[in-house]
């Protein structure tokens, strides 16, 4: 008896069980059910707010554009107006300084500051950054009576220039300001201020820095060209304060790169073609300089002059029959930027270097793409 209903039980509790997981399949399915029905649905809804984000995002660049540009007009307009004539008396004061140009800024407009005074000193005019809240507590003395300071704030009325105006004023050292207000505490001490206009700014709020830094950036490019102008600064120049990177090895010369003595391939012109071709063969710069009875180069060979007098009479030639006349050449002092950009006009890969009429090198395009030149 206790055994029947031992097994009752048992197969009571194995139906309890089968019902269990039949619930249990049906709420799986009804579930998946469901999520296969809302996936349609949630994606539509999850691409139109991206589309709308995406859509906000280009109407506020558009706009933060619309407004930096707009700003950038009025600045072009007021220096062809009554800026003018304090931009070029500022441009005058830095030119005729002995010194350096100190540049000061607190919070955004010190960070332009510092990219101001990065490009005065790679144009050709020494500048560096002083920190004004240092400048407090020591760094006036990088400051002599040689130098010019230019202190930047856009209201003019920043506490932490307060001590460096003292500075300029006490010890007479040049001070140029860059601001929108004349009547403000570093516009109205200046010697010569540079008011910018008042233009609105591309944030929303008209509180973050943007419109009005982007015209005070552009102002010190101004500036830092005009100074480059004033004094002659060339690309020569240029090479000696960027001599790193691509732009370095842009501003090297032809002579810094060329191939010179056993490794020009040259020949007479009046050699046999012959001779000729085993000496274009061995230096493979695809060319051959041809130079005259007095070393001066008067033609070269390359490989498009040998296609166009291919057959029999060829090899029966001299090389002053094959050759090109007058030849592109640049000479040893030619910037390498310069050279690839002759090579690039002319669709040649090789140019011989020449000084006082003769070949003095030979430089080919891949040696301007292993020295980073570009």
């Amino acid at each position: 008896m206790a055994g029947r209903r031992a097994n009752l039980r048992s197969i009571e509790g194995g139906k309890g069980k089968a019902i269990g997981l039949v619930h249990e399949a049906g709420a799986a399915a009804l579930r998946k059910s469901s999520s296969t029905a809302k996936g349609p649905i949630a994606a539509t809804k999850a691409g139109r707010s991206r589309g709308k984000l995406r859509s906000a995002s280009l109407d506020a660049a558009q706009r933060t554009l619309k407004l930096e540009s707009a700003g950038l007009m009025e600045l072009r307009e007021a220096l062809a107006n009554g800026l003018g004539g304090p931009f070029a008396d500022a441009v005058q004061t830095v030119a005729q300084a002995r010194g350096r140009v100190i540049v000061s800024g607190i919070g955004k407009s010190g960070q332009i500051g510092q990219k101001i005074a990065a490009t005065f000193a790679s144009t050709g005019t020494p500048a560096f950054f002083v920190h004004p809240s240092e400048a407090s507590h020591g760094d006036l003395g990088m400051i002599t009576r040689d130098d010019v300071i230019l202190a930047i704030s856009w209201s003019g009325e920043s506490v932490e220039l307060t001590n460096i105006i003292a500075f300029s004023r006490r010890f007479s050292v040049p001070l140029i300001a860059l601001t929108s207000r004349q009547g403000s505490a570093l516009g109205s001490q200046a010697d010569v201020c540079l008011e910018l206009p008042r233009s609105k700014e591309a944030c929303p709020h008209g509180l973050a820095p943007t419109t009005s830094t982007t015209m005070q950036l552009a102002i010190g490019d101004c500036l830092a060209i005009a100074l480059l102008e004033t004094k002659g600064f060339t690309a020569h120049d240029f090479k000696v304060f960027h001599p790193g990177g691509s732009l370095g090895a842009s501003l090297k010369y032809v002579a810094d790169l060329m191939h010179k003595g056993e490794d020009m391939p040259i020949a007479r012109d009046d050699e046999d073609m012959t001779s000729a071709l085993v000496t274009m063969t061995q230096k493979a710069f695809g060319c051959l300089g041809i130079v005259d009875k007095k070393g001066k180069l008067v033609g070269v060979i390359t490989d498009g002059d040998l296609r166009r007098n291919m057959g029999d009479k060829l090899l029966r030639s001299k090389t002053g029959e094959v050759m090109t006349k007058k030849p592109k050449f640049v000479t040893p002092g030619t910037l390498a930027s310069a050279a690839l950009e002759t090579m690039n006009a002319s669709r040649i890969t090789a140019l011989f270097v020449v000084d006082k009429g003769k070949p003095a090198g030979i430089v080919h395009v891949h040696d301007m793409l292993r020295a980073g030149v570009v």
